[in-house]
């Protein structure tokens, strides 16, 4: 190759990388616009987008992540799914799904419909919701527990509102926000069907007047009543 030919292939070379350098920094602009979609109802778009804002202040439009953008917005309680796209010139497009809350967890957190707890502050809970509460990590057991207790309960006409799961494995469970039942660790099935039998002879006609249910025995159920504890059995 002619000396001249290869200084000119050298120069093009040149050319076509500063170009593309002055196109990037034409095109990289800070990100002017957010705009989110989806279907809330429990958050609402002032919400997200005070919390998003943090997250795009200072990035650009092309040298922004949006994998590593996508996992830290996805740490915003109230979201179980994000996805985020480009939208010509220096806007980000935010697709958000919402957690959908079906139990209270303690204090501090709801749970959505695989167990998992996320907080809701400080936004307020939904009303309505069952109380569950129990050990780190026990949120899908607990929460498939009430469920199939809830069925269980049904034809009783007993609502279920509390479910506890002890530390060391008992549970306890109220129902009618009212009345508190003691089911213990072991041989569950066999404690409620006890329950159902006193309920439907005797105990359903009294439950203004009970305190508690103790389920915990070899035979027979323990009742607390109001001033008072007695034997049904």
């Amino acid at each position: 190759m002619r000396r001249g030919s290869l200084i000119g292939l050298i120069l093009l070379i040149l050319m076509l990388g500063a170009g593309g350098r002055a196109l990037w920094v034409w095109l990289d602009q800070p990100i002017e616009r957010v705009s989110i979609s989806g279907e809330f109802e429990h958050v609402n778009s002032d919400y997200l987008k005070a919390r998003l804002a943090p997250f795009v202040k200072g990035e650009s439009w092309l040298s922004v992540d949006l994998n590593e953008l996508r996992r830290r917005v996805r740490r915003i309680d109230w979201l179980s799914e994000v996805r985020i796209s480009r939208k010509w010139p220096n806007a980000l497009v935010f697709e958000l799904f919402e957690q959908h809350p079906v139990a209270r967890w303690g204090d501090e957190f709801l749970l959505n419909e695989k167990g998992e707890p996320f907080a809701f502050a400080p936004l307020s809970p939904p009303v309505g919701l069952p109380d569950l509460a129990g050990p780190p990590g026990s949120g899908p057991e607990v929460l498939a527990y009430y469920d199939t207790l809830r069925r269980r309960l049904a034809p009783l006409a007993i609502q279920l509102t509390q479910l506890r799961l002890e530390p060391r494995g008992a549970w306890r469970l109220q129902f009618d926000d009212d009345v508190w039942v003691m089911l213990g660790r072991s041989d569950r099935e066999e404690r409620l069907d006890r329950l159902y039998a006193a309920w439907q002879r005797r105990l359903s006609e009294q439950v203004s007047h009970i305190r508690y249910i103790d389920l915990r025995y070899p035979n027979g159920v323990a009742v607390a009543w109001h001033g008072e504890t007695e034997i049904d059995d």
